[in-house]
């Protein structure tokens, strides 16, 4: 059940209606090089299963032995049969509790072989003996000490969401990340995070800790409980049986570090809710460092929305995600301030998975659509001199009218009410120059196995004119010189005919230049 290769969930059939963006941590260079510290540690999984849809992000640290056995262990303690049509909220929430409870259990149990061969050769130590001595007088034990402690000491956090009878659920442990977008009545996207940070810097943890009969002034001192900065995760022996060779965690009276998840739901799912995120902190943490936001769900949030408007797979918007946000913080480092380079000298590990609900991917590819802005300067629109706010999905067009393409790029922070913190790039999508409709955009499962490229061609719109130019090579001229007219306008008169004048003021309101920026807000972290 360790090795990933062999793994049962190999053959559950994957979410089509998420998609997963990934990059290995780094450490910088001033010649723009860089290297990584250590092998990818993050996992993750977005399966179907029946009437299920299961989502789970991992963030390993000390090697990736606990975060393989938890991606793999967590679906099975959920898929097989131990969810039932008529629980409750509560049940559903008990299952997942339960969940993390077995999956640590199970974990400890495959390490009793190791954890026996740790104390025979401890007993081969003479009593009292310090480590310098030891290593000298008795090399092979304490090397093979060494290496059991590096095989046992390693830990995950988790984040896991639970689709289940059009419910949402959650539950996680450590500083993995969840959170939901809603679309509100005004159609601005409001955030919600349903996961719960567990780490020294959160009260409740601390008010925990003390409880325990930890000295929490110190641990924040060091930044660390032992291996992490996270107070909750499953694995990690080191802050649970053996926290009393811990110097900083022997005076606790029970296991400092547990793997009780933070559980909560249902959430209703209906048509306001728009897409989901699961994270690993890499991101948001790579994405704080070198910005500063006191915002991150909201500007993470924006990003999504905004490569909705310029990806067509849910993949390419997770990767292209990743690929700002990496971008952003690497440049951070390159040409910020002395401060700003020792912030931003290396970041984690990153995962960001995206569940679509009902907000539309992009009908166009890619690279046809994608302008890119500097960030200290405003976006433009596209060369047609149509405002791209027309194209927004929720403007209220006649039924007879096929939805146009969505321009995700009218998002900004609730908070951000003069400018921008964030300097990111603000992606604009043109208007539907192909004249494809967008349609069939959240109904069914979308293949995602499509890749990502971030474009730096800021001239998206000539893309777009010379398609539809070599498609239209063979037309013909009038006695004038001039194209005939070849757009038909006449559905569009007849809806207008049949509106009634209130309704075509509505639409006049809606076809008026608007400005690129709608707050997305952002509502208070889940509590205990």
């Amino acid at each position: 059940m360790q090795d990933p290769a062999l793994s049962w969930t190999d053959d559950l059939p994957v979410c089509h209606l998420s998609g997963v963006g990934l990059s290995t941590n780094q450490i910088y260079r001033e010649d723009g090089n860089r290297r990584e510290a250590h092998a990818f540690e993050d996992r993750n999984f977005h399966f179907r299963h029946d009437s299920c849809f299961l989502y789970g992000v991992f963030d390993g640290h000390n090697g990736t032995r606990v975060a393989d056995f938890a991606a793999q262990r967590i679906p099975a303690e959920l898929l097989l049969g131990q969810l039932q049509p008529n629980f409750s909220d509560a049940e559903v929430q008990e299952a997942l509790k339960q969940a993390f409870i077995g999956v640590e259990k199970s974990y400890f149990e495959s390490m009793d072989g190791l954890l026996a061969e740790r104390t025979t050769l401890q007993d081969r130590l003479p009593e009292g003996i310090d480590h310098y001595e030891a290593s000298q007088k008795y090399p092979d034990i304490i090397k093979k000490l060494e290496e059991l402690d590096r095989e046992i000491s390693g830990g995950t956090t988790a984040t896991v969401v639970l689709i289940y009878n059009n419910k949402l659920y959650v539950a996680n442990v450590g500083d993995t990340r969840a959170f939901m977008c809603k679309t509100g009545p005004d159609n601005v996207l409001r955030v919600r995070q349903l996961s719960y940070d567990h780490t020294i810097n959160d009260f409740g943890e601390q008010t925990r800790l003390k409880q325990a009969g930890l000295d929490v002034d110190k641990i924040q001192v060091l930044r660390r409980v032992a291996n992490s900065d996270c107070t909750r995760c499953i694995g990690d022996y080191h802050v649970k049986g053996g926290y009393k060779d811990n110097d900083v965690l022997s005076c606790a009276r029970v296991e400092p570090v547990i793997a009780d998840p933070f559980v909560d739901g249902g959430v209703e799912l209906d048509s306001s809710s728009a897409f989901l995120v699961l994270m690993s902190d890499g991101l948001y943490q790579a994405l704080t460092d070198a910005t500063g936001t006191e915002t991150i769900n909201g500007d993470i949030a924006s990003m999504v929305a905004q490569e909705f408007g310029q990806q067509t797979t849910l993949t390419g918007v997770a990767q292209a995600v990743v690929d700002r946000v990496i971008r952003i913080h690497h440049d951070t480092f390159m040409t910020g301030s002395d401060a700003k380079k020792t912030l931003c000298k290396k970041r984690d590990d990153i995962t960001l998975l995206v569940r679509n609900f009902n907000y539309p991917l992009s009908v166009q590819s890619p690279g046809s659509v994608r302008s890119v802005n500097s960030p200290s300067q405003p976006p433009q629109h596209q060369a047609s001199g149509f405002p791209s706010s027309i194209y927004n999905h929720h403007s209220p067009l006649p039924s007879s009218i096929s939805s146009p393409v969505f321009d995700a790029s009218r998002l900004q922070r609730s908070s951000d009410s003069e400018s921008p913190k964030t300097p990111t790039n603000y992606l604009l999508s043109g208007p539907n120059l192909l004249g494809v409709s967008n349609t069939n955009t959240n109904s069914t499962d979308t293949p995602t196995n499509g890749s990502s490229t971030y474009s730096t061609n800021s001239s998206g719109e000539m893309q777009l004119f010379s398609q539809r130019q070599s498609s239209n090579a063979n037309l013909e001229l009038d006695a004038d010189g001039k194209v005939k007219a070849y757009v038909d306008f006449s559905e569009w008169d007849i809806a207008l005919s049949r509106m009634t004048e209130e309704q075509r003021e509505n639409l006049l309101k809606e076809l008026m230049p608007k400005s690129v920026y709608d707050p997305i807000q952002e509502e208070p972290s889940a509590e205990h």
